[in-house]
């Protein structure tokens, strides 16, 4: 039985891998192979590793957990998980049977993106999602925002500090008059009819094309992405969920199952509005999580009062 099973290979189930392998826990991590990043070029504003493409983040984090030898990885798809007698245990799409202690859900958010022609091809190039993320690249250079609500509008605002010109293309939904007002007042046009189609080669987007009237000349997109949970895998734990269809977690990556962490952006506090997409984020939540997972078991162990005991 190992101490912990982490369920995902990114940033947070590595993250979490490490931290666990460096104070000697028996680890498994199980990596289906699925990054949410994976269209992207690079991975950005991760500090020392800026500008990586992904799957090179993945083969640096992969060879580091590879120096500690109480830490396993494994590629391969869970197709299940249950509580059992002291702990849990996970099946795999290979046929084997594994148990753990604990468990660490990592596996991630996917992207459901607007039902728009050409706009896959575009995505992680130059349709994006995440200003922090792609917003630095897109500087001195025609942008669009879709959408109409006040986030939408918020999100124009903030792009037009650097982008070369911005137009929010609203989808032909309408857009409240107040929001128009602060579009115009700081020289945002807008576009009000349906988008047909987004026309680019190679991942780069040229114009794009609406339902009546001229095409839009732009480099760069941002769109209003649906992220869904990338696994059923919480659901079958019968772990918590929020409003926006991410995991609840406490501070210490506790959900509301005993023994279950998540990390990454599948999984947020309540306090939080949104889950936090950056990959260091991610990184940031597995390693804080493996700590919580780690005094927990010590705790069990020996016997001891848990330091993080809900209150």
């Amino acid at each position: 039985m190992f101490d912990v099973i982490v369920l995902g290979g990114g940033p947070a189930g590595m993250a979490a891998a490490l931290t666990l392998g460096r104070v000697h826990r028996s680890v498994l991590l199980l990596d289906a192979g699925h990054g949410r990043n994976g269209p992207a070029d690079a991975v950005h504003n991760f500090v020392t590793r800026d500008g990586t493409p992904p799957e090179e983040m993945r083969r640096i984090g992969r060879a580091e957990l590879s120096a500690y030898p109480s830490v396993e990885v494994r590629d391969g798809t869970t197709t299940d998980v249950r509580i059992s007698d002291g702990g849990f245990e996970v099946s795999t799409a290979a046929g084997d049977r594994l148990s753990a202690r604990r468990l660490l859900l990592a596996t991630g958010l996917a992207d459901e993106l607007p039902d728009i022609a050409g706009l896959a091809g575009l995505w992680g190039r130059s349709a994006f999602h995440c200003p922090y993320c792609h917003g630095y690249e897109c500087a001195g250079k025609p942008v669009a925002v879709l959408g109409s609500t006040g986030p939408r509008v918020r999100l124009a605002l903030q792009l037009s500090r650097f982008a070369k010109d911005v137009v929010l293309c609203t989808g032909g939904r309408p857009l409240a008059e107040d929001l128009r007002n602060v579009l115009e007042r700081n020289r945002i046009d807008v576009r009000c009819e349906p988008v047909t189609r987004f026309d680019g080669e190679d991942g780069a987007l040229d114009r794009i094309v609406f339902e009546s009237g001229p095409p839009l000349d732009r480099d760069a997109v941002f769109v209003e992405n649906l992220p869904r949970q990338h696994s059923d895998l919480a659901a079958r734990l019968g772990c918590a969920f929020l409003a926006d269809g991410c995991v609840e977690v406490d501070e210490f990556g506790r959900t509301s199952v005993p023994g279950v962490h998540a990390a990454g952006d599948m999984a947020h506090r309540a306090s939080l509005p949104v889950p936090l997409a950056a990959v260091i984020a991610a990184a940031a939540a597995g390693t804080v999580a493996a700590s919580a997972l780690d005094q927990d078991l010590l705790s069990e162990d020996f016997a001891l009062p848990n330091p993080f005991a809900r209150g």
